[in-house]
């Protein structure tokens, strides 16, 4: 979402763009340039950005960047998160501005749709479930922030979880696949770990060009012990229709 979708784009220096229902949105600069970047940023403000859905002068973001997911991180994974930031090479590339349609170009109504919609807070594992269960659940609802692209929304852009993960159409219009056991049943766990390893699908194909490059800079790189996590925790979903009645 940072790194411009061209050959030869400086990593994370912003510029792609997310076509939704209410306009455009472009992703920022966030590089320790002081200047295009996030290099005047402290810590703390980095901190409330993930899990209260703030910039450091307090106006809200817009949940395009995945606030909602992010807050459920924890501290430590955070402070992390931002320590690996600050190694980035400095980019001076300027953001471009976003492109929205009225009222959603008016920033001052989050304030509304985050009281109808967000619940900041760190992932609290739940004591029903196993241990694995619970990481893969950490890893899919925060690190992963899977439902942000693979649950449909309503009509002022909000996860409907009544359909948590269970595909439909992405923040961006196209088909994504269902993530609960009914999208999954056709595939072992064997199978399934080969396609987050490799993009590669048990028939052959492909994955798609958004989740090619999901498995190429994410679940390629998680741990065996994190992957088996993953999937078992999907695999504990209540099983979802395609597409919702």
């Amino acid at each position: 979402c940072h790194t411009e979708d061209r050959e030869g784009a400086v990593p994370y220096a912003g510029g792609r763009a997310l076509k939704t229902p209410f306009g455009t949105f472009y992703g920022p600069n966030i590089t320790p340039d002081p200047k295009a970047g996030i290099g005047r940023w402290t810590e703390a403000d980095f901190i409330r950005a993930l899990r209260e859905g703030k910039r450091p002068d307090g106006a809200n973001l817009y949940p395009a960047f995945p606030y909602p997911s992010f807050t459920h991180m924890t501290d430590a994974d955070m402070r992390d998160l931002w320590a690996y930031l600050r190694t980035l090479p400095p980019s001076p590339r300027a953001n471009t501005p976003y492109r929205l349609r009225f009222p959603f170009n008016q920033r001052r109504l989050l304030s509304i749709w985050k009281r109808l919609y967000f619940r900041p807070g760190p992932f609290v594992p739940d004591p029903r479930r196993s241990a694995e269960v619970n990481r893969g659940a950490y890893l899919v609802q925060a690190l992963g922030h899977c439902g942000e692209c693979h649950t449909p929304r309503n009509s002022l852009g909000a996860p409907r979880l009544d359909r948590y993960l269970a595909g439909g159409k992405g923040p961006d219009g196209k088909d994504v696949a269902n993530l609960t056991p009914t999208g999954l049943k056709k595939w072992d766990d064997g199978e399934l770990k080969d396609f987050l390893q490799t993009g590669l699908t048990p028939e052959g194909d492909v994955a798609a060009e958004a989740m090619d490059e999901v498995v190429r800079n994410t679940t390629s790189k998680l741990t065996p012990v994190d992957l088996a996590a993953l999937i078992a925790y999907l695999r504990s979903l209540p099983p979802l229709p395609d597409k919702s009645s």
